[in-house]
């Protein structure tokens, strides 16, 4: 197929120009930006099936794979299960929420300007703002979907005070990983805030 002389092919990075906010004489690419609440939101969304997962296992009498029934876990831990899976679940809808509240904002105010439709004009304290609470937000509601399951490895594995292999093994490799993840989350949300 030949290319028409009123449409010329073009690259695509040419044909999409960056979009910019500025405010008080300050820019930031605000495309970034809606990226970055993209992802957010998005892993909020996937966190959030794990909260509904650690949910379904709060039923009564549920009898751990351990052999003896001392192990198995009471109804305290199903409880503490409810409230920290309670708790994440709002954790999450909050950061999501703030930053559906950010990429709906800047997108209404770079639908404003017909002329420069690519600029949005948005105070950068409040997006970084937004954005720093947004993060600790799904940070808040890492740690305590973590605590839930490890609520949920003592009903399923039986409780860490019975010094079961599986439930020390499943906790311990919960918290080292997740621990790992959260502080490189932390340490480069910190960065691009500070930088």
């Amino acid at each position: 197929m030949e290319e028409s002389d009123t449409y010329p092919k073009e690259p695509y990075a040419a044909a999409q120009p960056s979009r910019t906010s500025s405010y008080g004489g300050s820019t930031s690419t605000t495309s970034v930006h809606v990226t970055a609440l993209d992802g957010l939101v998005n892993v909020n969304s996937l966190f959030t099936i794990a909260v509904f997962v650690g949910l379904s296992l709060t039923t009564q009498g549920q009898h751990s794979l351990e052999n003896p029934s001392a192990c198995d876990a009471g109804l305290d831990v199903a409880r503490k299960l409810l409230v920290f899976e309670v708790v994440s679940f709002s954790f999450f809808l909050f950061s999501s929420l703030v930053a559906q509240g950010l990429k709906l904002a800047i997108n209404l105010l770079n639908s404003k300007d017909v002329d420069e439709i690519f600029r949005a004009h948005i105070n950068l304290k409040v997006l970084r703002f937004g954005m720093l609470a947004s993060a600790i937000g799904s940070v808040m509601g890492c740690l305590f979907l973590m605590l839930s399951m490890v609520n949920v490895i003592e009903i399923r594995l039986g409780m860490l005070s019975c010094g079961s292999k599986s439930t020390v093994r499943a906790v311990t490799s919960l918290i080292v990983l997740v621990t790992t993840a959260l502080v490189g989350y932390i340490s480069t949300a910190v960065y691009a805030f500070l930088h």
